[in-house]
């Protein structure tokens, strides 16, 4: 199975200092590989970068700062996968049975390689992976595709390809658009 998106996330909220700011980048799939890349574009001096970590590891809690994320789910099927991606290049992946119910790290990925590639208006994030366990190369895959920004002020957006609820919830199903 091959596809490839191209995306531009939207912040949940429209606020003046986001206008300053854009997330798009493109993901595909090719078999039972995973390829995404994330652009956070514009004025970067109003976010809250956390510099590369010498050695990138596993973290939880990723999110409570700039964080780049991915769900992937099978279609129909409540269990999912969400993955979190630090610009200092830590990382972690959970297996969820449900709507926020049981996560648990993804041991299927004892390490991932983040690409981080910083330059003055642009922060690229990409990664290589393989997809999750028991997800076989044809079958369709489900997936949300979002981030949340800190900016140094300490107000915090988060993006969305859309964004279905009265409040910004990564986890619900309505977000993940894109069939890979």
């Amino acid at each position: 199975m091959h596809s490839d998106h191209r995306f531009a996330l939207q912040p949940f909220e429209s606020l003046p200092l986001l206008k300053e700011l854009a997330i798009t980048g493109e993901i595909s799939r090719r078999g039972q590989r995973l390829d995404i890349r994330y652009d956070l574009l514009g004025d970067l001096d109003t976010v809250l970068i956390p510099p590369p970590a010498p050695e990138p590891c596993r973290l939880d809690e990723l999110w409570q700062s700039t964080c780049f994320e991915l769900f992937l789910a099978l279609p129909g099927q409540e269990p999912y996968w969400e993955f979190n991606f630090s610009p200092a290049g830590h990382w972690n992946v959970y297996r969820l049975d449900g709507y926020r119910r049981a996560l648990a790290a993804e041991v299927a990925y004892p390490r991932l390689d983040l690409q981080v590639a910083p330059d003055p208006g642009e922060l690229r994030l990409s990664l290589e992976a393989d997809l999750p366990p028991g997800v076989e190369a044809d079958q369709p895959l489900e997936a949300a595709i979002t981030a949340v920004i800190q900016q140094r002020s300490g107000l915090v957006s988060y993006w969305a390809l859309a964004h279905g609820g009265p409040e910004p919830d990564f986890h619900r199903r309505d977000g993940f658009l894109l069939s890979l």
